[in-house]
């Protein structure tokens, strides 16, 4: 691979007009075909193989257009100081808001009168109206949304308290100024790095260009693949994070290689010889993250996992044939001043070690010092994750300024935590000889259960179907409702043994409770599968069993202290209020999962760069304990700039409002601090250390099992080596002048 790769990145810096405008011809390209699509719908949101999601079908199917599975509103009206909500002006203003609703959207199922359905408080100081709405939150216009948000506003000058709850409000946030500052931030870091502003410059052109393409094709096909606006979201993040993460392998070792006095288009086949192999590694470990998502069996995460490698795909091509191409067009420039006197410096004299050699061989002098202090720092922040509980969040975990917020708290003051997550108990009686009877028992048992309120049946058309609501005493995220909607299902298995009709339980809370334990019954799997797999990439790239063992290892810590650090401060509260966690809770049952497919892409970046310099090194006659000194002073470097950028990137988020977004950004960021300064700059040095040249040993059956990938370059360097005048093109005194000369 790495002599292919070699020829690839000489082409492309000879040939770098044609391969620019081959990249610069793509983005237009998509951008053109984002630019025409049509706008996308929302992607619909299901999930397969759950008791929710067949009761929303069957209701489909019995009761067409009912729109079962429909986005919600409530709209609060809490009357001032000892007035009530029936006083004859506030019920004027209230009916009056019910009409307008009525007529505000096309896209409204039903708009329940408060005074007509029993929606006051006993205290007569609260009033609710129910809206119901024919499609999901995710589809719901900005005029059906602005109609809603519009039609408290004349009330409230009436003097009554007026917010707005529900799932109808809920939008994507928008990320684009924790991108901008990522993107700066990196910017600020790459200029120290590099010393150039050139060569700081490369890594975000080239990864921008990349990411917009990928983004730009996802928006294009959105309609054709029903991609959400989450899956462009997702594949921003992960785009721009490896896309510059690439670019910097790249450029860092075209850098390096022209200091050894290479020539700059020898320089650049290197660079892509070399680093573009470990990037060609590390783009399919995050690929296989990814695309893993697809074992959770939801098919909005598995669109999100596709796009998003594809965008990473796309980022690894462009670091093996944009970046050289654009190092041919920088020149001299890439190299600053600074850098250009150090090597004429390092020419005269001996250099002085840099920070990462004189890391490497403290760690080489106190290896099990080392090894313990990061092992067991990391086993203590992990504790806490023993007592992670996961749901997702309702309107209770928004900040008190919202409406969502405040509506929830009036709902809960005025009526009960309960109200703010109604459940839904769907009995099917198609079976059943008796239907009306069989609806009253399942009423029955749902109140012997304990619950704040239990509607009467309400039946379809047909008169086969009907539906129960039910109020629960708690907050919809709470233990005591989980095990409400439980305690339901274990009474409808006797239920149906009895009547014949089957019972099942949905709504929104039912939906999120099945939710997460789909996710959390996925983790274990989507664990092996990915880390399984890229095991067997890493003993490919390594030629090695215990390299790639500990690779492993050391990620599943770094995770475990990152989720306990997460229940810490998002669960627990601790150091809330630095964070603005406003209301502890339940984390939410995506993160987990999506922290593994993030963060083990990203950590096998770090992984394969610095440990695949050291086996380079090892394979060239380095003693172990050399090579790994090698490995830290040419790499170090670079991964902590990396690792350091993608914090600032995911960092950005915690500023968010939304928790969910806020708990993504703080678990991300965190979880790279973990893995990038603990497990690959601490623990592996050290393991590696202690291994000695037992990490690099391979059973011999194996090693003749294995294709011979060379991501070290062994045989390009020998192939170099044994060309004829030189130990390489580009070697000796007229390499040297071409460095002088940059």
């Amino acid at each position: 691979m790495a002599t292919f790769l070699y020829k690839l990145g000489r082409l492309t810096f000879r040939r770098r007009g044609y391969v620019a405008l081959i990249w610069v011809a793509l983005l237009a390209v998509a951008g053109i075909g984002a630019a025409t699509a049509s706008t996308p719908a929302s992607s619909s949101f299901s999930i397969p193989g759950t008791e929710a999601q067949r009761a929303f079908d069957l209701l489909e199917q019995r009761n067409p257009g009912g729109s079962a599975d429909g986005a919600t509103a409530r709209v609060v009206f809490k009357a001032p100081g000892t007035e009530k909500v029936t006083d004859p002006a506030n019920k004027r203003e209230i009916t009056g808001i019910v009409k307008e609703l009525r007529s505000g959207s096309d896209q409204i199922a039903g708009v329940a009168d408060p005074f007509e359905k029993q929606a006051v408080s006993q205290n007569g100081s609260t009033a609710y109206i129910s809206v119901s709405y024919k499609v999901n939150s995710m589809e719901l216009t900005d005029a059906t949304r602005d109609a809603l948000e519009d039609a408290g506003k004349d009330a409230q000058k009436s003097g009554m308290k007026v917010e707005i709850g529900g799932d109808a409000l809920q939008v994507m946030p928008h990320t684009g100024t924790a991108e901008i500052i990522g993107v700066v931030i990196a910017a600020i870091v790459l200029v120290i790095t590099f010393g150039s502003l050139v060569a700081a410059g490369l890594p975000l052109l080239t990864a921008l260009i990349g990411v917009g393409i990928g983004v730009s094709t996802i928006t294009a096909l959105a309609n054709v693949l029903d991609l959400g606006s989450t899956t462009s979201i997702l594949a921003m993040m992960i785009g721009l994070a490896v896309g510059i993460d690439y670019a910097l392998f790249i450029v860092s070792r075209y850098r390096a290689e022209l200091a050894e006095g290479r020539e700059r288009e020898d320089a650049a086949g290197r660079a892509v010889g070399t680093a573009g192999s470990a990037v060609v590694f590390a783009g399919l470990t995050v690929v296989i993250a990814l695309v893993g998502l697809a074992v959770v069996n939801i098919p909005m995460l598995t669109k999100m996992g596709f796009a998003a490698a594809g965008t990473v795909a796309i980022a690894v091509l462009v670091a093996l044939t944009l970046v050289p191409a654009a190092l041919g067009f920088a020149g001299k420039r890439v190299v600053g001043r600074k850098a250009r006197k150090a090597a004429e410096a390092e020419k005269s004299t001996e250099a002085k070690p840099n920070m990462g050699t004189r890391w490497a061989r403290f760690v080489l002098r106190k290896p099990v010092w080392v090894m313990l202090v990061g092992v067991l720092g990391l086993g203590v922040i992990a504790v806490p994750a023993a007592s992670l509980e996961m749901g997702l969040p309702d309107d209770g975990a928004q900040p008190k300024s919202t409406t969502q917020r405040q509506a929830y708290d009036m709902l809960s003051d005025g009526f009960g935590p309960g109200f703010n997550g109604p459940l839904m108990v769907v009995v099917d009686t198609k079976n059943s000889s008796d239907g009306k009877a069989a609806a009253d028992r399942v009423s029955e048992e749902i109140e012997s259960i304990g619950v704040s309120a239990v509607v009467p049946a309400e039946f379809n058309k047909a008169g086969d179907t009907a539906t129960i609501v039910v109020i629960p005493k708690d907050r919809p995220s709470s233990v005591a409702t989980e095990e409400v909607v439980h305690a339901i299902r274990d009474a409808g298995a006797d239920i149906k043994a009895d009547t014949g009709a089957e019972v099942l339980v949905t709504g929104a809370t039912a939906m999120n409770i099945d939710f997460s334990q789909k996710m959390n019954d996925a983790l274990l799997p989507y664990l092996a599968l990915v880390v399984g797999l890229a095991f067997l990439l890493l003993m490919l790239v390594f030629r090695s069993i215990l390299v790639p063992l500990k690779a492993a290892l050391g990620f599943l810590l770094s995770v475990v202290a990152a989720l306990g650090a997460v229940v810490a401060v998002f669960q627990w509260g601790w150091l809330g209020s630095l964070f603005g966690v406003e209301q502890t809770g339940p984390i939410m049952s995506m993160m987990p999962i999506f922290m593994v497919g993030v963060v083990f892409g990203l950590a096998m970046d770090y992984e394969v760069f610095l440990v695949t310099r050291m086996r380079e090194a090892y394979v060239h006659g380095e003693s172990p304990g050399q090579a790994i000194v090698t490995g830290f002073k040419h790499g170090a470097r670079v991964v902590a700039a990396a690792a350091v950028i993608m914090m600032a990137v995911f960092a950005g988020f915690i500023g968010s409002t939304e928790q969910m977004i806020k708990m993504i950004g703080f678990s991300l960021a965190i979880a790279v601090f973990f893995d990038a300064f603990v497990v690959r700059m601490a623990i592996v040095p050290a393991v590696l250390a202690l291994l000695g040249k037992r990490a690099w040993w391979l059973p011999r059956w194996l090693d003749r099992a294995l294709p011979n990938v060379d991501v070290e370059g062994e045989k390009l360097q020998k192939q170099l080596t044994d060309e004829p005048g030189s130990a390489g093109p580009g070697d000796g005194g007229e390499g040297q002048r071409e460095f002088a000369r940059v």
